[in-house]
């Protein structure tokens, strides 16, 4: 039996996959790691961690694999987008990671639209600039750690670092760069209009491959370390969003994911490069070869339950905190949460907005406010849907992924707010498995990786939404769009005494 392992480099901790020829999922490992926020909106971590963290993993995937470690034919990555890594001409890191949901750059995001221009940004880039991509970060370096900058080399997104220390071979595929706002989307090149305009040197943009290319193979160090073969082939992987697309079959029009992690994405398979969104979606590059997908984002999904329960119920587990919520009707009882906890992007790119409850009273227990938080992240999320609607696409299935997939009365509220049917297929690892699958295609066991989704992936059951939670959802959810532009302001208002 032969194999192969995806390496998901999440926000929280690195997850690693075991995966065989059928598609079996033989063997899981995850390792944690801690964010650095030394104030309010910054966001880091250091890279060098998520190497040994990965390494280790590695460790203890071999101690419990009986087989020939030879047949272990291959490796990728999927990896957390837009967080920006400094390297020196020894490709030393220079400084901590700025991840993806620092929110530290919105001066640097002016700067970039008065140099480049709204307009000509979306028709380089196909998105705005947004405080969580990576130029805006590199510029902000170059604005307030100018010495530290003068040393930069070469930057990469977190992905892109381990396998360079797993491999020491430096590249960038389209999927991350794509999220840099320094890549020509439709030309898959960087762009030397956008460098020269922010008098950024494009020789400090790495090489660009494609997602399933072989890139090298493990160190003779990582391999003794890990112990892997030395001649375990290395393949370029994609963001984890392009990797959640390919590990949940989001290959082909039609289809369209929610995965719901820390953040969460809608996203949607597109095979041109021509569609216009006018930047209220982004548009990034698919790690399926020449195809693109467009995608929403809700920051906080995921972080907005996991922040409730630390805060207000940390000696509950998720089963125990998700347990009655099938016993509150939609709605919960006139509650409603928005997820803002650390802003939003999609539809408002908005850093300085913040959450809300609405509509609290004496009668509510915990169980509503539960109820609420599922739905305010749904709501979010059927935001982009509903633009993706409104620009002719058809979604009347939506394949869910992450935490989101964990409870079935969380699926049927997705069901019935996105007013589609929803798919929980029976692995849905997401991320890791297409990261897994790329290692699989660029192996060579498959012709397309079409194929390998076809033998890799299964359905375990499908929600249908029911038309009358759909119709109260529906004015529901026009109170809901209402929380924002009246909460605006006093966030604005507010922001000014957060420390």
């Amino acid at each position: 039996m032969k194999y192969v392992i995806g390496i998901d480099l999440g926000t929280s901790a690195v997850k690693i996959l075991l995966v065989n020829q059928q598609g079996n999922v033989m063997h899981v490992i995850s390792k944690p790691y801690p964010l650095i926020q030394i104030k309010a909106g910054y966001s880091e971590q250091d890279p060098k961690v998520w190497v040994n963290q990965t390494v280790a993993g590695l460790s203890d995937l071999l101690q419990d694999f009986s087989g020939d470690v030879k047949d272990i034919e291959g490796i990728s990555f999927s990896g957390q987008m837009h967080g920006l890594v400094l390297l020196d001409e020894n490709d030393e890191v220079l400084r901590n990671a700025i991840l993806w949901n620092d929110t530290r750059t919105t001066e640097q995001c002016k700067q970039i639209y008065e140099a480049v221009g709204e307009d000509r940004l979306l028709e380089i880039t196909k998105n705005p600039a947004l405080e969580g991509f990576t130029l805006p970060k590199l510029l902000w370096v170059k604005q307030y750690e100018p010495d530290l900058y003068s040393k930069a080399n070469k930057f990469v997104l977190p992905k892109d670092y381990l396998r360079l220390a797993l491999t020491d071979m430096l590249q960038m595929e389209y999927s991350d760069a794509a999220g840099t706002l320094l890549l020509d989307v439709g030309q898959q090149e960087w762009s030397k209009e956008i460098c020269d305009l922010l008098d950024i040197d494009i020789n400090i943009c790495p090489p660009l491959v494609a997602s399933h290319d072989q890139v090298g193979t493990l160190t003779s160090d990582i391999a003794e370390r890990t112990g892997l073969s030395k001649e375990t082939r290395v393949f370029a992987g994609s963001a984890d969003n392009a990797c959640g697309a390919i590990g949940s079959g989001i290959l082909e029009e039609g289809k369209t994911l929610c995965s719901i992690g820390t953040s969460g994405v809608v996203l949607s398979y597109e095979e041109n490069n021509d569609q216009n969104f006018q930047g209220k979606v982004h548009y990034f590059n698919h790690g399926l070869a020449d195809a693109y997908y467009t995608m929403g984002v809700t920051l906080s999904a995921g972080y907005s339950l996991s922040w409730f329960k630390d805060v207000f119920a940390k000696d509950e587990d998720f089963e125990q905190l998700l347990g009655d919520v099938g016993t509150v009707p939609p709605g919960a009882n006139g509650l409603i949460f928005t997820p803002y906890l650390v802003g939003e992007r999609t539809p408002h790119a908005n850093a300085s907005i913040r959450a809300s409850f609405i509509g609290m009273d004496s009668s509510h227990e915990q169980k509503h406010f539960v109820r609420a938080v599922l739905e305010g992240i749904t709501f979010s999320l059927y935001e982009s849907i509903e633009i993706f609607r409104k620009n002719g696409k058809k979604i009347d299935s939506v394949v869910s992924i992450g935490g989101g997939a964990k409870n079935e009365e969380w699926l049927q509220i997705q069901a019935d707010i996105f007013n589609a049917e929803v798919v929980k297929l029976t692995s849905e690892q997401g991320p890791g498995m297409g990261a897994a699958m790329l290692a699989a295609y660029g192996c060579g066991w498959f012709d397309s990786l079409q194929e390998c989704a076809n033998a890799f992936l299964q359905e375990e059951k499908k929600f249908q939404p029911k038309s009358e939670n759909v119709e109260m959802y529906q004015k529901l959810f026009s109170v809901y769009q209402q929380v924002y532009p009246q909460t605006k302001e006093l966030n604005e208002l507010l922001v000014t005494y957060r420390k």
